[in-house]
């Protein structure tokens, strides 16, 4: 991995920082984008001293702002040029009905739309690298939640229910993947979706009452640590098995199927037509 350019969403905690930890001890060049400049910024020292290596780098934005996402990627492409690996991690769970900065509903703004727009922003350093490379990933992060969904529109208010979004969410990052690795077929860019596991990160920490409980007991008695859950992660940007390997969805180093609903190619032009309105990328 030592030629090796990685960045990486939603790198500050969890499975992310783990990853961006690893990949860099393999020397890989990784950049972590985080949303708090304070602590992206002693996240990234602390990566720098736990991996040995100066070959890290950071960028700001709240990605759930496509103003933010774009001056990201402009930041990106000032700096660099060259991109092996981009890895679509960033993403939550909200308990009530939240808005972006762009009057979208949260979930679908952060976990869905950053992946299409930041992906859309630099696939020309993508393409680029692959051309003189060989090939260049793209790794989207979604969640065994997206079995049972069905993308048919972006929850309003009215009819808001986390799990419910957070599972449309899920079967977003897959119906885009699939898409996606179709659109780029010849162009030595792969893509591919993953599902890291149940991972003990504090995720879902806002929820209260009943369901925070259940959250928080499994999180201690049965998740995975970030490390764990970081593993498939690391192992589809690195790997040279995988070299070539597209469209496919993983779960702890293997391909799995993922839902009947997140090959349904209507559903897939639907998300990429309304993703592509929302954003300004043209189709």
């Amino acid at each position: 991995m030592n030629e090796k350019r990685l960045l990486i969403t939603g790198a500050t905690n969890g499975i992310g920082r783990s990853a961006a930890l690893a990949l860099a001890k393999m020397g890989a060049e990784v950049i972590i984008v985080g949303r708090n400049e304070q602590k992206t910024r002693r996240v990234l020292d602390e990566l720098k001293t736990s991996s040995g290596s100066d070959r890290l780098d950071m960028l700001i934005a709240d990605l759930s702002s496509i103003e933010q996402i774009r001056k990201a990627a402009d930041e990106f492409r000032g700096r660099y040029e060259r991109l092996d690996v981009l890895l679509n991690n960033a993403g939550a769970i909200f308990p009530k009905y939240q808005e972006s900065a762009d009057g979208l509903e949260m979930t679908f703004a952060l976990n869905h739309i950053s992946y299409f727009l930041l992906t859309h922003l630099l696939l020309d350093n993508l393409k680029q690298t692959a051309q003189r490379q060989g090939e260049a990933r793209i790794i989207n992060v979604s969640s065994s939640a997206h079995r049972g969904a069905q993308f048919d529109r972006i929850d309003e208010a009215s009819a808001y229910s986390s799990l419910r979004s957070y599972g449309k969410s899920k079967l977003a990052n897959v119906l885009f993947t699939y898409d996606l690795a179709r659109r780029l077929e010849g162009t030595g860019v792969t893509v591919n979706a993953v599902h890291p596991g149940l991972v003990d990160t504090g995720f879902g920490s806002e929820f209260k009452g009943f369901l925070g409980w259940l959250i928080k007991v499994l999180q201690k008695t049965i998740a995975r640590s970030p490390e764990k859950g970081a593993e498939t992660l690391v192992y589809l940007a690195s790997s040279p098995d995988i070299k070539g390997i597209d469209a496919k969805y993983w779960k702890d180093k293997k391909q799995v199927a993922s839902s009947k609903a997140s090959f349904d190619v209507d559903q897939q032009r639907r998300l990429w037509t309304l993703s592509g309105e929302i954003t300004g990328i043209a189709s």
